[in-house]
């Protein structure tokens, strides 16, 4: 006897029983009414409350909180409505897209689930859309049943029921839900998959939409098996670096160089993913560059959304906004308390405060600092000696007490530092304080 629609559901949902929340992205759409219902009816011991996203995209949308209201009320369901603002691009489906996940993340705690109501032909319309575009396997897996989103997790338990049996279901229940016209719009690809090319497809080929979903599970567990690859091949090469305190992702480079070229890429594509947009196949003749290239050279590979540095022999992950931080000199009038630089962390002292008005600046070339038991050395000269990466000196604070240089930040491991009564020490803005 085949399962039941609840039955499936409740199954799917067995691993996130203890999770402290579960909230539903409802849209007020056939899907997610019917997810909505299954959930409130079944009363499962989580709390439970649903999400709708107003992105004002249609004057049709005004009306559909309020339609979201009615139905949640009448479930017991406590609803939040969010409104977000959609930016103008070249694709508007991944723009709200994008601002609806960015919505769910500020909705979810620690440990709670997000759950959406995509089904198997969403899947097999996603796995269609990427195989059109080129996606490698990491696409090709098409949309995962979980993966993790903010501190929380995002779930499609309805991803194995077909839309025929959720409608089934809808009118069973006589459930009322909202009908997008933008659902009908063919000059979406979505749409135009969905509307012209799966009707084609599924006429000469009635199994196209499980075939496809069942595809898409297959790939998803090839992926899971070259992460595993990747998580192996990355062991050697995460040694940390000699600047842990940078809090910069980094890889050393001479594992990754004993590596074939195929599994380099999927060891650094696996590390890239949650840094980054992956680039596409073309794209991947950077890493070559910026591997081959000459030790002494610090070569850059650029991607969507930051740089992959080379110093030396290692590789470092760059936000696009690290450069964003005023070089702007900062008086530090009350010396007894850190200093905040400006997108560029903090800056404090350990012990007695050297006298004086004191201010902070950055690098304009021909620095000389003294250094005990060396005397006055060139700062640059120092700077090299040390292999601090070419990218953090142009940020580096300089401590000037009138127009003399007196203390460089000894946490970078540059030098002993200038007075045994003090020591200054920086704290560099990391990724996880607003750099990714």
């Amino acid at each position: 006897m085949k399962p039941t629609l609840p039955a499936k559901l409740l199954q799917a949902l067995a691993p996130w029983r203890d999770a402290p929340a579960w909230h539903i992205a409802f849209s007020g759409g056939l899907d997610s009414t019917v997810l909505l219902h299954l959930l409130a009816t079944a009363k499962p011991l989580v709390p439970l409350s649903a999400v709708h996203i107003h992105h004002g995209l249609q004057a049709a949308a005004d009306a559909w909180p309020s339609h979201c209201q009615s139905v949640c009320d009448y479930l017991g369901v406590p609803l939040r409505v969010m409104r977000v603002q959609v930016p103008s691009g070249a694709s508007l489906e991944r723009g709200a897209r994008d601002a609806r996940y960015h919505a769910f993340a500020q909705v979810i705690g620690a440990g709670e689930v997000m759950l959406t109501a995509q089904h198997r032909e969403d899947q097999a319309e996603t796995l269609l859309f990427r195989l059109l575009r080129g996606a490698g396997v990491r696409g090709l897996a098409a949309m995962p049943v979980h993966r993790p989103l903010a501190g929380g997790h995002l779930v499609r338990p309805l991803l194995g029921v077909s839309r025929a049996e959720l409608e089934a279901y809808a009118v069973e229940h006589q459930l009322q839900w909202i009908a997008d016209p933008s659902n009908a719009d063919t000059r979406f690809s979505r749409n135009y998959l969905r509307h012209r090319v799966f009707p084609i497809l599924t006429e000469r080929w009635p199994q196209a939409v499980p075939g496809l979903a069942r595809s898409a599970e297959h790939l998803s567990e090839a992926q899971g098996l070259l992460d595993e690859l990747a998580r192996m091949d990355l062991q050697a090469a995460e040694q940390p670096s000699a600047f842990p305190w940078l809090g910069l992702p980094s890889l050393a480079l001479a594992p990754l160089r004993e590596l074939s070229d195929a599994r380099q890429r999927n060891a650094l594509r696996h590390w890239l993913n949650p840094l980054t947009r992956l680039p596409d196949s073309d794209h991947w003749v950077g890493w070559q560059s910026l591997r081959d290239a000459k030790h002494d050279a610090q070569p850059l590979w650029s991607l969507a959304d930051g740089q992959l540095h080379r110093c030396g022999e290692r590789i470092w992950w760059l936000p696009s906004s690290w450069s964003e931080f005023s070089d702007v000199p900062v008086s530090w009038s009350d010396a007894q308390r850190p200093l905040q630089l400006p997108r560029n962390g903090e800056l404090r002292f350990c012990g007695k405060a050297p006298a004086g008005p004191l201010e902070v600046r950055y690098r304009q070339g021909g620095e000389i600092v003294d250094v005990p038991g060396r005397g006055r050395r060139d700062l640059k000269r120092l700077l090299n000696e040390s292999g601090l990466p070419g990218f953090v000196r142009g940020r580096l604070p300089l401590l000037y007490r009138g127009e003399f240089l007196v203390g460089v930040p000894n946490l970078a491991g540059l030098w002993a530092p200038p007075s045994q009564d003090w020591q200054l020490h920086w704290m560099p803005q990391t990724c996880d304080q607003g750099l990714s």
